[in-house]
């Protein structure tokens, strides 16, 4: 008597979501090398075998940990680098979405500070590169602009200032939690207080 073969389960979306925002979390937390698949399954309450089931490996878990952060972030940012805002607005805005970001995607966020510089020489994170380079374009040209048309101090090395921005704004990751005390748009008003007055010229 032929055996009956079970019915496969597709994965649900939602499961999917699940697993990944436990493997983040796990990253985050351990390190990309120190992580074992075995440990993530433990830590999503199943089997190593199972989680094979949902991805073929580690870096597929983190390949799509880090897109997916980094399509939404430059989804954020391209609306605000197309609105014609001015210097400082819109150094404000791209401000305001990344703390937006930190607060979707806080554990994606550590990895990335942590792990992109390893990841990005291998072929398969090649974006990674590509974001960084499109990232510095989009900060250093808007300080750059801001200086020429009067609005920041024209004696500010812009390089080190955006280094100063960007590492400022993207270490909150390491101490912000989702639900606490301060909406991300809050805290992000109350960073660029201290940060803009620092550049801006008083008028």
């Amino acid at each position: 008597m032929p055996t009956k073969k079970k019915p496969q389960v597709t994965p649900t979306p939602e499961r999917r979501g699940e697993l990944l925002a436990t493997a983040a979390e796990v990253f985050a937390a351990q390190g990309y090398n120190a992580t074992t698949v075995r440990r993530i399954a433990d830590e999503a309450g199943m089997l190593a075998g199972s989680l094979y089931y949902h991805f073929d490996s580690k870096e597929s878990m983190i390949d799509e940990i880090l897109s997916t952060f980094l399509d939404e972030l430059w989804q954020g940012y391209d609306a605000v680098l197309e609105a014609g805002l001015g210097p400082r607005e819109t150094i404000e805005a791209l401000v305001t979405e990344s703390f937006r970001e930190i607060d979707r995607h806080r554990p994606a966020v550590a990895i990335y500070q942590k792990e992109s510089k390893h990841l990005a020489t291998q072929p398969r994170f090649a974006y990674l590169v590509d974001s960084q380079t499109k990232f510095e374009k989009a900060w250093l040209g808007t300080l750059e602009r801001g200086v020429a048309e009067g609005v920041f101090r024209d004696d500010l090395d812009i390089r080190l200032t955006y280094r100063f921005v960007r590492d400022t704004v993207w270490v909150a990751a390491s101490w912000y939690r989702p639900g606490g005390h301060h909406s991300p748009e809050e805290i992000a008003r109350q960073y660029l207080s201290m940060v803009l007055d620092g550049i801006a010229l008083r008028t």
